[in-house]
């Protein structure tokens, strides 16, 4: 499955929309992507299982890049 994590890149900031980032990971769950990601010290603001149809919007609009982790 693939998972689509917004996220602030500092631990102590306030999630604004403007400086949210996003990135894209390949596991099996939710809680394997926190377990991926706990080293980056991101702030996590929420993590979305990707639907067949937003797979597909993702690959089209060129956005979906998966990490590697």
């Amino acid at each position: 499955m693939i998972f689509k994590v917004l996220y602030q890149e500092l631990q102590e900031e306030i999630p604004v929309r403007e400086r949210t980032k996003s990135l894209y990971v390949e596991a099996d769950s939710v809680r394997e992507v926190r377990k991926k990601l706990v080293d980056r010290n991101y702030n996590i603001e929420y993590i979305h299982e990707l639907d067949e149809a937003h797979l597909n919007y993702e690959k089209e609009t060129g956005k979906l890049k998966v990490e590697n982790i």
